[in-house]
């Protein structure tokens, strides 16, 4: 039994949508929280999601890579899917590191983060929307005007 309906070329377009919806509501939370002054379970939330997020991202830039194996490319295409796969792997390593960094302020202290970090962690999270619209953009791009996917070959 395989994990891939009929109609799709392969799972990463099954995939790819779950880590952008929770990276983008960890930013939200995460925002929300600061603004809630600096509200220790909203950034628990978010550090939830932020893992699970940059889990995500990291199974949608994988089975990208294998994809691109395996659907038809026209030559047009070749320079959108190596901007796609440089964002991508930005976006992998960005999100991993601010899920760390995000873990460390979360560990159990006698004394709770500086205020400013906290809030400095949470607008650099605005940089990961960034990065996630770049990627996303190029990754549209290849289906919508490439036609890249769009059909099994």
């Amino acid at each position: 039994m395989s994990l891939v309906p009929g109609w799709a070329p392969n799972i990463h377009p099954l995939l790819v949508h779950f880590p952008i919806a929770l990276l983008y509501a960890a930013i939200a939370v995460d925002l929300v929280g600061c603004a809630w002054w600096c509200n220790k379970p909203l950034r628990q939330a978010a550090t939830l999601l932020y893992a699970l997020g940059t889990l995500g991202a990291i199974a949608a830039y994988l089975t990208g890579r294998a994809a691109s194996q395996s659907v038809w490319l026209p030559g047009m295409a070749e320079p959108v899917l190596k901007e796609h796969w440089d964002w991508a792997l930005r976006t992998i390593w960005f999100f991993p590191i601010v899920t760390v960094g995000r873990l460390v302020l979360l560990r159990p202290t006698r004394r709770e983060p500086v205020v400013a970090l906290v809030v400095a962690l949470a607008l650099v999270g605005l940089v990961g929307i960034g990065l996630l619209l770049a990627t996303g953009d190029r990754g549209g791009r290849l289906v919508y005007q490439h036609g890249v996917g769009i059909s099994r070959q």
